[in-house]
């Protein structure tokens, strides 16, 4: 059972570790479903949105860390 516990403990923090990177993509979610639902836009046309979208958070995510490990630590010599 301990085992069970640590495996999903660890699904969990996995998925909620960077919040800004999950909130961001469900943000990407809600709006290629609202943008199929509520302007009936062809569900092709939102995967599409949703893939460029998801695409975008990666790409700035990836850069947003790269700048952070890239910068110095102040104070360390």
């Amino acid at each position: 059972m301990n085992i069970l516990k640590d495996v999903f403990s660890e699904l969990f923090s996995m998925f909620v570790a960077d919040a800004r990177l999950t909130a961001t993509i469900l943000a990407t979610v809600g709006l290629a479903a609202v943008l199929i639902d509520a302007t009936s836009l062809p569900p092709l046309a939102g995967g599409l949105v949703l893939l460029l979208g998801c695409i975008a958070v990666l790409f700035l995510s990836v850069r947003r860390e790269a700048k952070r490990r890239a910068s110095p630590k102040s104070g360390s010599y």
